[in-house]
């Protein structure tokens, strides 16, 4: 069983939340929050979405598409297995929806 650290503080749009996570994968973590970070500012600042929800939306959207289009180019054989792709997709969902009801 992997140990959970303190929670990890990341900042999304200048709001910090906390996160906890397993000792070897914050590192990833705050990596993943500050991708998220860009692309939420990015479309936040083109300007054609204001609300923080709906750029939240938006953003998981872009990121889930280009998640799909490098899944296309190439299939490993772990993105079957629960500690896959999919398994790390189902563990970051949870983590975005502990977030958004946190919030």
């Amino acid at each position: 069983m992997k140990k959970l650290v303190s929670p990890v503080a990341i900042t999304i749009l200048g709001k910090e939340y906390k996160v906890a996570c397993e000792a070897d994968e914050a590192d990833a973590l705050l990596d993943s929050a500050k991708e998220l970070d860009q692309q939420m500012r990015k479309i936040r600042d083109s300007g054609k979405v204001a609300s923080p929800d709906r750029i939240a939306v938006m953003a998981a959207l872009n990121l889930a598409h280009e998640l799909r289009q490098l899944q296309g180019k190439t299939q490993p054989a772990s993105a079957t297995q629960p500690d896959g792709i999919a398994g790390a997709l189902i563990k970051m969902r949870q983590r975005i929806e502990a977030v958004l009801e946190s919030a």
